[in-house]
């Protein structure tokens, strides 16, 4: 994320969403690499609209719920794109390493928000 800029999470979900896009768009099509970029997308995908779930969770217990989920597909995504990372090996992609870093400071903020919100409602009981 560019320095000065105002930390939004949402947006910066959906921009890692459309880079998932782009990337997946760009892969090879055979047949590995189709397998797991079909996991990938739907993966990559789903924080942005998880976390537009847990924007409107009818509780803490249910915002830490929703925001788990959405941990769990950002892991998964780390992994299908270290999957890749490995069998393009030959070919280094920029882009692809790019997606890599977002997803593991997603991931971190992630954990933080979480951790957060757990302590938080601790707290309240």
């Amino acid at each position: 994320m560019e320095k000065g800029k105002t930390f939004d999470l949402e947006t910066r979900l959906v921009v890692f969403a459309i880079k998932i896009s782009t990337l997946v768009e760009s892969l090879p099509r055979t047949v590995s690499v189709r397998n797991i970029s079909g996991q990938l997308i739907r993966s990559g995908t789903a924080p942005a609209l998880n976390y537009g779930e847990a924007k409107s969770a009818e509780s803490s217990k249910d915002f830490i719920h929703k925001m788990k989920i959405a941990l769990k597909e950002l892991r998964e995504s780390y992994i299908a794109l270290k999957i890749l990372s490995q069998i393009n090996n030959q070919q280094q992609d920029n882009f692809l390493d790019s997606c890599l870093v977002e997803c593991n400071e997603l991931i971190s903020i992630f954990v933080k928000s979480i951790q957060t919100a757990e302590r938080n409602r601790k707290m309240k009981n």
